[in-house]
């Protein structure tokens, strides 16, 4: 079923180019937003100085902790509807939209709450320097003031990624990032605004986006179309969804509770590696999410195919997705690796902060492809319909090697290279244990 050349045959046809054309707009997408957040941190650098640099990358392992818990259970309502959509259950695919987006609604206005009430606490936790928390406070509850926005554009972006469109979510992001990025120029370099300046920018930005995806799911098709007066909770849908996204809202919590952990020890080297690490993370963003797009590809594409019971289909495109994995993060760690004491002088003229930079960067890029595999094979397995085995692997193949590595290890040897060994060595480890999992789950459906 197709409705329109937004839209994307998952079930027939050639695997590889629907893969890709499913994938390059979303990657796109990822890459042009991380640019329009680098531009952040290269304002608030270059213009506020490496104080106000360090204050926002303190947020950052925090933020996501709340973010992508969120973002997890928005990957539920994708698999359930891609599943529906397949299936040419139209009414059930409907009730996916309507519960999706008011979850998102919900979801986003508890964020902003508790961003309000726990920033200064949790960053203290954090040990974030007492010169630099008073602006971290302040970026913190600014941008979780936007996190309503975020929310919906994130569940409405996964409906149309569930019927194979992420060229319209790619634009969307351009126009919110132009956007963004003017507004950060015009706010900390006109008004002097600092961190708050770009905070604010990045709520603008994303109110802009969300717009423009509700304005689109307003006037799709029947089956994910949006009507206001519809909005409502299906128990039976929402638990469906909740099944699958929840696990894997976990896992990015608990994982991203591992980052705040290295983001703490980073902490203890100071304000120059807390820079560096900020503008490494940064780079280490692009990566994650060129692989993560790809994730995506695979997990709508499983999902479908699983709804209409082509299991051969669904073990190709997982093959299919590795080769692009390993591909798209050798060639872009390959230029981070190569180029990445040049591009670090973008965020930072400091040489003590490129030089933290590098330190980071040394072990994570070349490496990378492997936590591509360690990202894809779950996305695999949830579009199967498996959610919680995959966490309880990552969980302890990622959070368990890195809290063994940052609390075992780490404190003989204070060094920035030797703490961030734990990144790939936690990835092989969690890698083994997912492909023996998803070896015994296909077998299943072999059967």
């Amino acid at each position: 079923m197709r409705n329109n050349r937004f839209e994307i045959d998952m079930c027939n046809g050639p695997l590889m180019s629907k893969l890709i054309s499913f994938s390059v707009p979303l990657m796109l997408s990822s890459i042009l937003q991380l640019m329009f957040n680098a531009v952040d941190l290269i304002v608030v650098g270059r213009f506020a100085g490496s104080d106000s640099l360090a204050s926002v990358g303190a947020t950052s392992a925090l933020i996501n902790i709340f973010i992508y818990f969120f973002i997890g259970i928005s990957l539920g309502a994708n698999v359930c509807a891609a599943r529906y959509y397949a299936k040419g259950d139209l009414e059930k695919m409907s009730n996916t939209v309507h519960t999706a987006i008011l979850t998102a609604i919900i979801s986003g206005i508890v964020m902003s709450v508790i961003g309000q009430a726990f920033a200064r606490p949790a960053l203290e936790l954090m040990g974030t320097p007492a010169e630099l928390i008073d602006a971290s406070v302040l970026y913190m509850r600014i941008y979780f003031l936007g996190t309503p926005f975020f929310m919906v554009y994130n569940f409405g972006a996964a409906v149309l990624r569930a019927v194979g469109d992420t060229k319209r979510p790619m634009i969307f992001l351009i126009i919110a990032g132009i956007i963004n990025a003017g507004l950060n120029l015009f706010l900390v370099i006109v008004f002097h605004m600092d961190v708050a300046g770009v905070a604010i920018a990045t709520i603008i930005s994303q109110a802009i986006s969300c717009i423009l995806v509700v304005i689109v799911l307003l006037n799709s098709p029947e089956g994910y179309r949006l009507n206001f007066k519809k909005l409502k909770i299906y128990p039976e849908l929402l638990g469906k969804i909740v099944k699958i996204g929840i696990p894997a809202g976990l896992q990015s919590t608990v994982i991203n509770i591992s980052n705040a952990m290295l983001q703490s020890s980073v902490n203890s080297f100071g304000q120059n590696a807390m820079a560096g690490y900020t503008a490494a993370n940064n780079l280490f963003g692009f990566m994650y999410s060129s692989a993560n797009a790809i994730t995506q590809g695979c997990m709508s594409f499983t999902s479908q195919n699983m709804g209409v019971k082509k299991y051969s289909r669904m073990k190709k495109v997982l093959l299919y997705c590795l080769i692009l994995e390993t591909v798209t993060c050798l060639l872009l760690g390959s230029v981070a690796y190569f180029f990445g004491d040049g591009i670090l002088k973008i965020y930072s003229d400091v040489p003590e902060v490129i030089e933290c930079g590098m330190k980071i960067l040394s072990l994570t890029t070349l490496t990378y492809f492997i936590c591509g595999y360690m990202d894809c094979i779950p996305g695999a397995l949830r579009g199967m319909g498996y959610s919680t085995v995959p966490m309880i692997l990552s969980i302890v193949g990622t959070v368990g090697m890195r809290i063994v590595w940052i609390y075992g290890f780490f404190p003989h040897n204070h060094d920035l290279r030797y703490l961030f060994i734990c990144y790939p060595l936690s990835w092989i480890a969690t890698v083994v244990f997912q492909s023996i999992c998803y070896f015994f789950i296909i077998r299943k459906f072999k059967h």
